[in-house]
């Protein structure tokens, strides 16, 4: 039995709703455990640097969130992080005793979630990633609150089928390892390869040179995509001016398993099969250190990237959806 020293709030009748900053990290680590273990399972990604990033924040009791009490057992949890005016709904995750009552109690925490944060003046924009839950499936709180929805795609590549056909690169073009040195101007390259683009729609921070830079510290930095690697990184470089073309990032999510976090070719140059390039130059490299398998995430309607992938021999494991809700474009009217 769990001790709760607040008042519960009544779910279902045996359910129980309370505040994520009563309980520890020694409390919710069965909880976490088990999904680390559908990471691996659905996604083929070790959670687990996450999953102890994510106790240490825990313990410190800052993170808004809930959890669900069924008859005195932990049986879900769900937190979000504050970015200025931003909020990002971080995770949700539930065990019930049927997928029935999984799937109730995930869609009872994401609406409390959502109800406070929609309570919240300051809060201006909502997002939301659900990597491991079905498009469709977690979406009910979202839509009624008039989130815009934007189906993305989780690809892999076995290596072992990789077909893709070795492009050639062009003399005022160099192919140079990711070096820190060029931390400012990837993300000035981040900045500008999303002007305008769908992704800059679900993820604000490729809006402005700050958040690129924020994106860019993150995925390097965190591991929340997975552990960077830097020597299985890679930069397009103009000789002649010295201007960043493109790049493609690239993380460890398990041993024999890497992920490409990002690969982006600046405005003017495009159309020269750059992306190519560089997709086919991190995936020859990849197999080579004994790498089995390549991920990445796209979204659906980015229909020229999601054909460069799949003629490289990726696959679609799984479609889940990003939901974005703009305070400044959305009539709030809570009844």
């Amino acid at each position: 039995m769990v001790n709760h020293p607040a008042p519960a709030m009544p779910v279902e009748t045996q359910f129980e709703l309370l505040d994520l900053k009563q309980f520890s990290a020694r409390q919710l680590r069965p909880l976490l455990e088990s999904e680390a273990a559908l990471w691996h399972e659905r996604l083929r990604w070790d959670y687990s640097s996450s999953t102890e990033l994510l106790l240490q924040y825990l313990d410190s009791r800052i993170l808004p969130g809930f959890v669900v009490l069924d008859r005195g057992r932990l049986a879900g949890y769900t937190f979000c992080v504050y970015e200025g005016n931003k909020a990002v709904v971080g995770d949700a995750y539930a065990i019930g005793s049927t997928p029935e009552q999984t799937a109730r109690i995930t869609e009872t925490l994401l609406r409390r979630l959502l109800d406070l944060l929609l309570e919240t003046p300051s809060v201006g924009r909502i997002e939301s990633q659900l990597l491991l839950y079905d498009a469709g499936s977690v979406d009910g709180g979202f839509r009624e609150a008039g989130f815009a929805r934007h189906p993305r795609l989780f690809m892999e590549l076995n290596l072992s089928q990789a077909r893709l056909s070795s492009p050639s690169l062009t003399p005022e073009i160099e192919l140079m390892p990711w070096s820190s040195l060029y931390y400012q101007s990837a993300a000035e390259l981040i900045n500008l390869a999303y002007l305008g683009h769908v992704d800059a729609e679900i993820n604000d921070q490729y809006c402005s040179l700050h958040g690129s830079l924020r994106f860019l510290h993150n995925i390097i930095r965190f591991p929340g995509c997975g552990v960077f690697e830097e020597n299985n990184s890679w930069l397009l470089r103009e000789r002649n001016t010295g201007q960043l073309s493109g790049m493609i990032l690239c993380s460890r999510v398990a041993p024999d398993v890497a992920h490409i976090t990002q690969l982006c070719i600046a405005p003017a140059q495009r159309g020269r099969g750059l992306g190519r390039l560089l997709l086919y130059h991190a995936t020859n490299h990849l197999r080579r250190t004994g790498t089995a398998a390549i991920t990445l995430t796209v979204t659906e309607s980015n229909h020229q990237a999601v054909a460069l992938y799949e003629d490289a021999g990726f696959h679609v494991r799984h479609r889940f959806d990003a939901m974005v809700l703009n305070r400044s474009s959305t009539l709030w009217m809570r009844g």
